[in-house]
């Protein structure tokens, strides 16, 4: 396999840290002086980085790792020998000598009086809010002494919660105008929702003309939800309506777990990032009243089954049967918030992307027909819920279109963090808990399923089988590891030769299958530009997940997030994959199983592209 990181300019242009390391090597160092205490940085760090580097605390609110400096907040802010007023110290690149004070009284004074006045317009108390134990906001008060309110504190809300969209809920009165939703989607996800609109006093984080969620160009990613300080956006959470189907004798409560938010959940009880909790977490769903719980890494081995298989039926048609219809290269259908970006910025491009469900979506189908057929259950009567690192997947379940069971194919959508609560509801503690396994039929799946939860990982899975089926020899990689498909850089690609290829794939003789893996739509962005130009006619498949990192870093996972902790979960992915014994999906014994039972003319045969396939039109339409 060939392979080489496509260098592209970062998200942000306006990012002022210096790479430590590699100005450490050339020796630019400048010598500072911090409270007293010398220190020595690399030139053109900030003076947050360099404190942080040097253990010494800074409190920060609009700052965050993944996005570009805005210097708003004024949280950060330190006295600068020299220097007339305070300054933020996230946005003070270091370029010469200065002296710092990081806690100075004037600057102590000066941090109150910002988070006096920031509380004055917070509205609500913190006990009923769903942040309340994580805030940012609340956290800074407490570490301030805050206990009144200096300026007063609003008592009347001056908005209306916007509720209109399935995936994302926004309260603009506890907004505290850090514009870090702005940045996320403006900057690392290049979507351009949302806008600090107004001057002073009357400043707001708007939509396009104030509209409400569902009626802009948001793709209900979520990554907003995960880098806003407060609780002024929050995912819209359905655990009140599932309660009340588990409580109903009359229901059977079904629920699919993705491999994401069992490597995260973890988080949100005390764990450092990098513990999956797989076999913890099915004992708790049956203990808060689950009917079955079954492994979505089964319906990703199914559509890694019907992906790779249309995809060789693509490649079959184009180059055999000479069809200038067929759009190559395929596009990866699994990621919501992907889908949803296609069809807003690049409606005329949707004949590229694979007619295959999501995981979610298709295991809906299947326990709404086969499942309900299988146990003589009215499907009328099943209610599916799927755990998932993924807002959009919210969104997803309540398009109209997936209903091709003859039902609402799933229910419910619930995030990492959503189930977490439940689980504390129930009045138990994940990682006290015994482990156990999934249910039958479906609670077998391979490691290529499992590690569709980060970047590459689709990519990954679908080499295993596509090689193997055209020709009859594993991959040629150690462990069946893929390393090039992995790692976090913005934009891969890489090729690998089809040789000795079975005599039904003659047609793939000597082919260079080439492929490319993006993730974060800023990515996808890149990607779809270097399609306009035919930059890759000669390539053949595109995996693009909306979130940075993958579903490991999707807009349902706990918070707080970063580069590091979505390294964190994705590590625990992959040594989670590596101690299964099936890890191809081609050979997991339940989707062999349900091929010969049930969808019994194969991959992309006519059952299956009646439920596990939707046909794209064009402007963002469906046609079943």
């Amino acid at each position: 396999m060939n392979a080489k990181i496509l260098k592209r300019a970062p998200v942000s242009q306006q990012r002022q840290i210096i790479d430590k390391d590699s100005k450490a090597d050339i020796g630019n160092i400048v010598e500072i002086e911090i409270n007293g205490k010398d220190f020595k940085v690399p030139l053109g760090v900030t003076i947050l980085e360099a404190c942080r580097s040097n253990g010494i605390h800074i409190p920060t609110l609009c700052y965050h790792e993944d996005l570009c400096i805005a210097g708003v907040c004024r949280i950060c802010v330190v006295e600068v020998e020299g220097m007339k007023t305070l300054q933020a110290s996230c946005a003070y690149p270091i370029t010469n000598r200065i002296n710092v004070w990081t806690s100075s009284e004037k600057v102590r004074k000066a941090r109150r009086h910002i988070l006096d006045l920031l509380l004055s317009e917070h509205y609500g108390q913190c006990y009923t809010c769903h942040r309340n134990n994580n805030c940012e906001l609340q956290t800074l008060a407490k570490e301030y002494g805050v206990d009144f309110f200096r300026y007063g504190h609003i008592q009347e809300r001056r908005y209306s919660v916007d509720r209109s969209s399935f995936a994302v809920i926004r309260d603009m009165d506890k907004c505290v105008l850090c514009k870090r939703c702005v940045r996320t989607c403006i900057d690392l996800q290049e979507v351009g929702v949302l806008e600090a609109t107004y001057r002073g006093d009357r400043t707001k984080i708007s939509t396009f003309m104030d509209k409400p969620l569902a009626d802009v160009i948001c793709i209900n990613c979520g990554q907003c939800i995960n880098r806003c300080p407060t609780a002024a956006l929050k995912a819209n959470d359905p655990s009140d309506e599932i309660w009340e189907a588990i409580d109903n004798p009359e229901k059977h409560v079904i629920i699919q777990t993705a491999p994401s938010p069992r490597a995260s959940i973890g988080e949100e009880f005390g764990l450092p990032p990098g513990h999956s909790m797989t076999g913890e977490l099915n004992t708790a769903l049956r203990m808060i009243g689950f009917d079955r719980v079954f492994d979505t890494n089964f319906s990703a081995d199914l559509t890694i089954m019907e992906e790779g298989t249309e995809l060789l039926l693509r490649l079959k048609k184009k180059l055999v049967d000479k069809d200038d219809n067929i759009k190559l290269p395929q596009f990866t259908s699994c990621s919501p918030g992907w889908i949803k970006y296609i069809e807003h910025f690049y409606p005329d491009y949707l004949d590229y992307l694979s007619t295959c469900k999501s995981p979610q979506q298709m295991f809906g189908a299947i326990l709404k027909t086969f499942y309900a057929e299988l146990h003589n259950i009215d499907p009328a009567n099943i209610v599916t819920v799927a755990l998932m690192p993924c807002s959009a997947k919210k969104f997803e379940c309540n398009r109209p279109e997936m209903r091709s069971s003859g039902y609402k194919d799933i229910d419910y959508g619930l995030t990492t963090r959503e189930m977490a609560q439940m689980i504390k509801e129930a009045g138990l503690n994940l990682p006290e808990l015994p482990k156990s396994n999934f249910d039958d039929p479906f609670g077998e799946a391979s490691g290529a399923g499992l590690i569709f939860g980060a970047t590459g990982g689709v990519m990954e899975a679908a080499l295993r089988t596509v090689y193997e089926l055209v020709t009859g020899r594993q991959v040629p990689f150690q462990n069946l590891n893929i390393e090039v498909c992995r790692g976090f850089e913005g934009i891969k690609e890489a090729s690998i030769l089809l040789t000795e290829v079975k005599p039904e794939w003659s047609f793939l003789e000597g082919l260079e299958l080439k492929f490319i893996i993006a993730h974060g739509t800023a990515n996808a962005k890149k990607v779809m530009e270097m399609l306009i130009r035919g930059e890759l006619d000669d390539y053949h498949f595109v995996e693009i997940m909306a979130c940075p990192g993958g579903c490991i870093g999707g807009g349902g996972q706990p918070i707080p997030t970063s580069p590091e902790i979505r390294k964190k979960r994705a590590e625990a992915i992959y040594k989670e994959e590596m101690e299964l014994s099936v890890r191809k999906s081609h050979e997991n014994p339940h989707i062999k199983f349900i091929y010969e039972k049930f969808l019994t003319d194969g991959p992309c045969g006519h059952i299956s592209h009646k439920l596990l396939h939707t046909h794209y039109v064009r402007r963002g339409r469906y046609i079943d």
